[in-house]
């Protein structure tokens, strides 16, 4: 690896990647995507499985043949027996009597599910016994979603009230709207595509909030270690200072993102695609999309938001035109930096009074008062010091 490579350089906290400083890019880009999300919720909506939806499941020895071939048989037997009803999703799961395909469909009465599994069993050459049914109403799932927003709005409050604890109201506002961007964001994601709803994606959802919770949080403690006393000097504004608080805690950020897709991308790929466990799926897709979409918003969104929210502060406000005064005065050659020599200014050279009286007023932190040169002092010697005096004699 490079010394100077941007892998390095993200290692070292040296990357100097000017994050909070495009700050309007990012809030327009989350605008956007945000917009898109609540338009397919409206046009779209979402595709709900059988527990919120209602519906009937079937399950179908694997035995009988392809996934496919299954799906059309049993579809076929729908339109006989139960016309306007269809096979909403078929998959295959695994269990320790063996393989099976499970048929989820719409509503179905008691008669036309009996009906319905007489006739799979004549078509696909089995006993009856063999196919097994359920069905759910749709009532059980309107259950589920009132626990799980009424746990989402506990969760919210409990955290805004650490939040403001532990940092400040500011910190507290500007996390709470990140995380709901990554919830709005994640469930556009699902509409979007088409990804079935079901009680373990609620679940999944309430378990991305800790994690998108706890990126934010690692950031914002290196920002209050940056931030603090930033107003006792006049180098850097609170901006500068986040953004390199971003920069050091980024890779930090990635590595714990990484890490924790790992094992969720082995649940998804490899406990659903090759176990064939649908509940795995519907826990592991969620989890994965709602962490990946948690780091890119703790990234991009929650400490450039924190940023606007600071600036309106009329303490921080101040200090920030004073640093930038100070810079234009630098600029300008109206002061020098402390430990140069000052450069006389040309006579023609306008000066600011203003900017002049604004730049390096701030004491440095630690700092103490300037006294002052005591009287007779000469030359940078002391008075009476033991010089040679005009006119006098060594003594």
């Amino acid at each position: 690896m490079a010394k100077n490579g941007l892998a390095a350089r993200l290692y070292r906290g040296e990357a100097d990647l000017n994050i909070v400083g495009r700050r309007n890019l990012w809030f327009g880009v989350a605008g956007v995507l945000v917009l898109i999300a609540v338009l397919s919720f409206a046009i779209s909506g979402f595709k709900l499985g059988i527990e919120f939806a209602g519906g009937n499941t079937f399950q179908v020895p694997a035995s009988v043949g392809t996934l496919d071939r299954a799906e059309q048989t049993v579809d076929e037997v729908l339109a006989d027996e139960a016309p306007g009803v269809e096979v909403v999703s078929a998959q295959k799961v695994g269990s320790t009597s063996g393989e099976f395909y499970e048929m989820r469909t719409g509503q179905l009465s008691a008669e036309q599910a009996n009906a319905a599994k007489a006739a799979m069993a004549e078509e696909f050459g089995i006993q009856a016994d063999q196919i097994s049914g359920s069905q759910v109403s749709e009532a059980w799932g309107s259950q589920v979603t009132s626990r799980a927003f009424l746990g989402l709005l506990i969760f919210i409050a409990v955290v805004s009230i650490y939040l403001v604890l532990r940092f400040e109201w500011r910190m507290a506002v500007a996390a709470i709207t990140s995380l709901l961007t990554n919830l709005v964001l994640t469930a556009g994601i699902y509409s979007l595509v088409g990804f079935e709803v079901t009680p373990s994606t609620i679940i999944g959802f309430l378990t991305i909030l800790g994690f998108a919770l706890y990126d934010v949080v690692v950031v914002f403690d290196k920002v209050q270690e940056n931030t603090r006393g930033i107003t006792a000097n006049n180098n850097v504004t609170y901006g500068e200072a986040s953004n390199l608080a971003l920069n050091q805690s980024l890779m930090r950020s990635l590595n714990t993102s990484v890490v924790a897709l790992l094992p969720v991308g082995g649940l998804l790929f490899i406990g659903a695609g090759l176990l064939g466990a649908g509940t795995l799926k519907d826990l592991g897709l969620v989890l994965f999309v709602g962490m990946a979409v948690a780091f890119l918003t703790s990234i991009v969104l929650a400490t450039p938001l924190l940023v606007l929210l600071k600036n309106m502060d009329p303490r921080i406000s101040a200090h920030n035109k004073r640093v930038l005064s100070r810079r234009a005065a630098l600029a300008r050659g109206e002061i020098t930096p402390k430990g140069a020599s000052r450069a006389a200014p040309a006579a023609d050279e306008p000066i600011d009074p203003e900017a002049a009286a604004l730049a390096g007023t701030a004491p440095k932190v630690g700092a103490r008062p300037a006294g002052k040169r005591p009287s007779g002092a000469r030359g940078g010697r002391p008075a009476g010091g033991g010089g040679n005096r005009p006119g006098g004699k060594r003594r």
